[in-house]
């Protein structure tokens, strides 16, 4: 039988049928020409650019602005710790402001933010006004961040959800093999003011576009249900039956929401301390250029092991047991690095691999999880707090790796405690998140 029409993107009516993926686990990922997909293809360039300037930027910026203005190591490290966090005081409050202004609109002022900070950041020739631009740009990227991109795909797709943010997400990851060394290569040619400006407008104009166009219309406008399924077509409930309203500050008593930002913060914390120094402990036995690519190794294993949960994790899996999983493969990768003594190669090839697996899991995990565990009209909040909790961690990761590593350089430590320490934090988010799963089983059961 032909199903009843739908609305195309030229605004046409399309009788055929979707078309059906034949991925296992999510049932009926519908890939065909629902619009969804379109929302999640512009996710994908927003994250580039969101991720590109906003989080892989700051380490290129902090080399530029201490080559061309003096500042010390201790000043420009200092603005980038205060640039997330910013952004994390900024991500608390994002779904606030799109109660208020709308989604389109926040992320089109994110965008013009971002840009102008970093262009301030560029030009400072004082401390204070390096610190002011990080205000700024810390705002920018918060809204440009985790928050937005589950904000946008989210009414899209419920069933289908973890393979839309895990293709979304993805984005983050690109920009990490992309525009790091496009950062690189543009300040060596034209310096930082002018490639700060080029880079900035084009992402203004890029966002500015996708928002207009992508950004700014709902299934309901256009007469759709999320996944593509046909209007009135039985869904699978993906929310637990027993998820009760968290309003206010209830949600701050909720042992579920406490235990989901705790192991969040704590695998990020793990995560980018242990990245922050990853490059310069392989240096010494791989030399700069091949440590270069092993890091690159590291961000596409992310990406992989991004889409295969998302593509591959049933519907009614327990989410909290599959993000305990990836963060057991990366503390066996942390073990495998540490064997390898910072000389054998192969083994620290196997435990990046191993490492990255896991990474681009702990940003599109927990969105997951509170999809399951908490009523649709919270998620967003809960989102939004658990990514601020995250980056107000992360932001002091670097520095405490960074003094374990000079603790350990007085002995014949080749790395071996920074890695230690990563998979001790790594095994505390995972006993957070099982403590949480077994202490609010009842409240929180999976469908």
């Amino acid at each position: 039988m032909r199903q009843a029409g739908r609305r195309s993107f030229g605004g046409r009516r399309s009788f055929a049928k979707p078309r059906q993926s034949n991925w296992p686990g999510n049932g009926e990922v519908r890939v065909g020409r629902f619009y969804g997909w379109r929302v999640v293809g512009a996710a994908f360039v927003l994250a580039f650019f969101g991720w590109g300037l906003g989080f892989y930027g700051p380490p290129v910026y902090l080399q530029a602005v201490r080559e061309a203005r003096g500042f010390s190591l201790s000043v420009v490290s200092a603005a980038v710790t205060l640039h997330f966090l910013a952004g994390a005081l900024v991500a608390a409050n994002v779904p606030a402001l799109y109660r208020r202004f709308g989604l389109p609109s926040v992320t089109k002022a994110a965008a013009v933010a971002l840009a102008a900070g970093i262009f301030g950041w560029a030009i400072a020739t004082a401390p204070w006004q390096l610190f002011a631009a990080t205000l700024v740009s810390g705002a920018g990227w918060a809204a440009m961040s985790g928050v937005t991109v589950n904000a946008i795909v989210s009414p899209w797709f419920a069933r289908a959800r973890p393979a839309a943010l895990g293709t979304a997400y993805n984005g983050a990851s690109v920009a990490g093999l992309i525009l790091s060394p496009l950062w690189v290569a543009a300040i060596l040619l034209a310096g930082f003011p002018a490639a700060s400006a080029i880079i900035g407008v084009t992402m203004v104009v890029v966002v500015w576009f996708l928002a207009s166009h992508y950004f700014a219309r709902t299934p309901a406008e256009m007469s759709l249900s999320p996944d593509g399924d046909t209007p009135g077509e039985p869904s699978v409930v993906v929310t637990s039956p027993n998820a009760k309203p968290l309003a206010g500050s209830l949600l701050w008593r909720d042992f579920g929401f406490i235990t989901l930002a705790a192991g969040a913060a704590l695998t990020l914390f793990a995560q980018i301390g242990l990245i922050a120094h990853l490059y310069s402990l392989m240096v010494p036995v791989l030399g700069q250029q091949w440590a270069g690519i092993v890091m690159g190794i590291g961000t596409g294993a992310g990406m992989g092991g991004r889409m295969l949960v998302g593509w591959l994790m049933p519907v009614k899996a327990d989410r909290r047991l599959v993000a305990c999983a990836s963060y057991a493969v990366q503390i066996c990768g942390t073990l495998v690095l540490i064997y390898a003594g910072g000389e054998n190669v192969p083994l620290l090839l196997l435990g990046v691999m191993m490492f990255g697996i896991g990474i681009g899991n702990a940003t599109s995990l927990p969105p997951l999880i509170a999809q399951v565990e908490f009523v649709k009209d919270d998620v967003s909040r809960v989102v939004a707090l658990v990514v601020a909790i995250g980056q107000a961690t992360y932001a002091f990761a670097p520095a405490v790796f960074g003094l374990i590593r000079d603790y350990a350089a007085q002995g014949p430590d080749n790395g071996a405690a920074v890695f230690a320490v990563a998979a001790l934090v790594q095994a505390l988010a995972i006993g957070t998140l099982l403590i949480g799963r077994h202490s609010t089983k009842s409240a929180r059961a999976y469908p």
